[in-house]
């Protein structure tokens, strides 16, 4: 072979090998950036069906409840019990009703309430008219017979209100006295079972009981305690008395079976008393002791 052939096929084989290493290359710079651009494109797409599925998770509850009427949350109560409802003008206010409409803000409802007397509370629940019951309610096992009860939200006692100059000093003291109640409450609850009804006058308002004992028609009234507060206020010559009659905390009481608002209501409560809600909601109405 001759020297200008030798060199021509060395030239060649070398252009080859050098195309070859060039096309290696390139192959090998490019895949990596394909598989990084892949990798980008499935994370922002998984990064947004997670957005998408938490979006869906918050919407849940609201979407999958149940309510009386379409998009609102049907509260009953009876707004004679400060501060937890009462009547300021035309509206109805308090801790209760402050509470179930951040709860129904949660939702993503609108809070309707119905001011009814309390003992036609757990009826109007039981029956399918209203969602919630929220009344300064306390648990007890008869009316967990009846209806479902949420977690507790606020602890109270039932108190003794006499008047100024009565002999009545404790819960002892009790026994032969005639005592006025707000019908259907707790404290008409407790006051029968222990002394029966011959030593109970019932009343309609909490209010009535108490001007019924400043007319001196009744010798104690026996009430929830933060109520018992505004009523002395309210009508001279009133006391309430050191020892308290009963210790209970209260829930929202809602239809027996109905789980998915027991749960709703529930996780609400949870997130209120997280966010400190709840205390600053109890805290506008009840000023701490000092």
């Amino acid at each position: 072979m001759s020297k200008k052939i030798l060199s021509a096929v060395l030239a060649a084989a070398m252009t080859a090998m050098l195309a070859a290493c060039g096309g290696s290359s390139t192959a090998t710079t490019a895949a990596p950036a394909e598989t990084k651009a892949e990798e980008t494109k499935a994370e922002e797409t998984k990064a947004e069906e997670t957005k998408a599925e938490e979006s869906k998770a918050e919407e849940a509850p609201a979407a999958e409840l149940e309510t009386v009427q379409k998009g609102k949350l049907v509260m009953v109560t009876n707004a004679e019990f400060p501060p937890y409802e009462f009547h300021d003008q035309n509206a109805i206010v308090g801790i209760d009703v402050e509470i179930a409409g951040a709860i129904a803000e949660q939702l993503g409802l609108e809070l309707e309430i119905e001011d009814i007397a309390f003992d036609s509370i757990i009826p109007e629940i039981v029956s399918g008219k209203a969602d919630i019951g929220a009344a300064g309610m306390t648990v007890t096992e008869d009316r967990k017979q009846n209806v479902d009860f949420s977690d507790t939200y606020a602890h109270a006692t039932q108190v003794i209100i006499v008047k100024e100059d009565s002999e009545i000093k404790g819960v002892a003291d009790l026994e032969g006295k005639i005592m006025g109640v707000q019908q259907g409450t707790t404290g008409d609850i407790y006051v029968s079972g222990d002394y029966g009804d011959a030593a109970v006058e019932r009343y309609a308002k909490g209010m009535e009981a108490v001007q019924a004992l400043a007319q001196g028609k009744v010798d104690a009234v026996v009430i929830d305690g933060e109520p018992a507060k505004q009523y002395i206020k309210e009508v001279e010559g009133l006391k309430i008395i050191d020892e308290s009659y009963t210790d209970e905390d209260y829930a929202i009481a809602i239809k027996k079976g109905n789980t998915a608002m027991v749960e709703a209501v529930n996780a609400a409560l949870a997130e209120l008393k997280s966010e400190g809600k709840l205390d600053e909601i109890v805290a506008k109405y009840i000023q701490a002791e000092e």
